[in-house]
């Protein structure tokens, strides 16, 4: 049982993303990004499972066959693209589990936790890489919506090309552009 390392871990990957998110101007979402690690759900169950070099949910996951704190987690922040999966049914009436489409200002948050996450357990061993090659490796093809596909895979590759500043100035005028768009549907009333 690791409390106080699981503690200043998750503390350290919350004020990371606070500050990516308030570099991207999301306030409000920097500042309660993940509060839910601190309930006794997912905190106890990250003490436990404490490795300080991956994920705590890995950790039980493999003890276990399956992670009690992530699911908590999951279901209580819109920042992780599972939040977004819901039953849906086909055209021919089966009924099938799949993404749906995810508004900016999380797909922006996601974006940030993944730059922390990648930087708070690989240390230095951190490169710009790091995040994109984590979605590509380890998100089960067809679980995100395509649209939200396609946003954090830009944002991730643009932060692997070209550097953090390109990827920021890059989300910062997504968030923009859907924010005038949204602002000229309310106008005309769409």
């Amino acid at each position: 049982m690791h409390p106080i390392a699981h503690f200043r871990t998750i503390t350290r990957h919350r004020h990371l993303v606070c500050s990516y998110c308030l570099r991207l101007g999301l306030i409000r979402q920097g500042l309660l990004h993940d509060l839910s690690k601190y309930s006794p759900t997912e905190f106890w169950r990250g003490a436990k499972y404490y490795r300080g070099f991956e994920s705590p949910n890995d950790a039980e996951r493999r003890e276990t066959g399956i992670t009690l704190a992530w699911l908590h987690h999951k279901g209580r922040n819109r920042h992780h693209f599972e939040y977004w999966i819901d039953w849906q049914t086909t055209d021919d009436g089966n009924v099938i589990y799949a993404g749906n489409p995810m508004p900016i200002c999380y797909v922006a948050e996601m974006f940030c936790d993944r730059i922390a996450a990648s930087r708070i357990y690989l240390g230095e061993k951190y490169t710009d890489a790091a995040p994109y090659e984590y979605l590509v490796h380890h998100i089960p093809e067809g679980t995100m919506h395509p649209d939200t596909v396609r946003e954090i895979e830009g944002m991730l590759r643009i932060l692997k090309e070209q550097g953090e500043e390109a990827a920021f100035r890059y989300v910062r005028k997504r968030l923009k552009d859907e924010k005038e768009k949204n602002r000229g549907q309310q106008r005309s009333g769409t």
